[in-house]
């Protein structure tokens, strides 16, 4: 009677456990990630699971460094290095795109798994080619990755209510509230209703939030004392 949980344990592995976690966190919420819950979706006791991960909170980082894994870093181009480091970003937020509740989880194993240091090191690699000296490639690179990675968590044209019946009730409150204002003493703020209450489209989004990223460390000194970098190449 014994047979089926031992040959489920044979079969278990981190991977097959991370896999199933991820998809119960993209559909509900990591809050929703149980050991007792991953044990029966597997046909094995917890403590099948414990030979694997000590805790939840070992089971979460483990999330975390499967999507930097996935993320796709372009190789080496002829191209110049802000179109590269853009590239780099890219990939990330395709990866992050895919797992948005994982993107807060991001930061803290981006130095300590074997993605996000294959990820750090080519961008550092290629600010360095830039001219940023070590501290301030350091600095600027850490700033912009937590800029990017925020692209993802708080992206507007995602907004908390699922309901559309509900999403368009709440757009419509806040252009009647929005209409309520003098057009003379807030005319930019009245004339850009409708957009500034739709929905973001997405795409748009990120990519004008890559675009405004790498405008800034194009236009930031590369050290403490270097005046601020050329941005009239193309």
């Amino acid at each position: 009677m014994t047979a089926p949980a031992t040959s489920a344990r044979e079969r278990l592995d981190p991977e097959k456990i991370v896999v199933s976690a991820l998809a119960i966190a993209d559909a509900e919420g990591l809050s929703a990630i149980t050991i007792r819950r991953l044990a029966q979706e597997h046909g094995v006791t917890p403590m099948a699971l414990y030979r694997h991960f000590r805790d939840k909170d070992e089971l979460i980082n483990a999330l975390a460094d499967h999507v930097l894994l996935t993320v796709a870093v372009p190789e080496p181009s002829g191209e110049p290095w802000h179109v590269q480091l853009r590239a780099v970003f890219a990939a990330l937020l395709e990866s992050l795109s895919a797992h948005p509740v994982i993107a807060p989880l991001i930061m803290p194993r981006l130095l300590v798994s074997p993605g996000g240091l294959a990820l750090a090191e080519r961008a550092l690699d290629l600010l360095a080619q830039a001219g940023f000296d070590t501290d301030r490639a350091a600095t600027a690179g850490t700033q912009v990755v937590c800029t990017v990675i925020n692209l993802i968590p708080y992206h507007p044209g995602a907004p908390a209510i699922q309901d559309e019946e509900q999403r368009e009730d709440r757009i419509r409150a806040k252009r009647a509230a929005l209409a309520t204002l003098s057009p003379r003493r807030y005319p930019r703020v009245t004339a850009a209703a409708d957009p500034l209450t739709g929905c973001v489209v997405k795409e748009n989004y990120i990519e004008l939030g890559l675009d405004l990223v790498i405008a800034g460390l194009r236009g930031l000194p590369t050290s403490r004392t270097a005046p601020a970098v050329e941005t009239v190449d193309a």
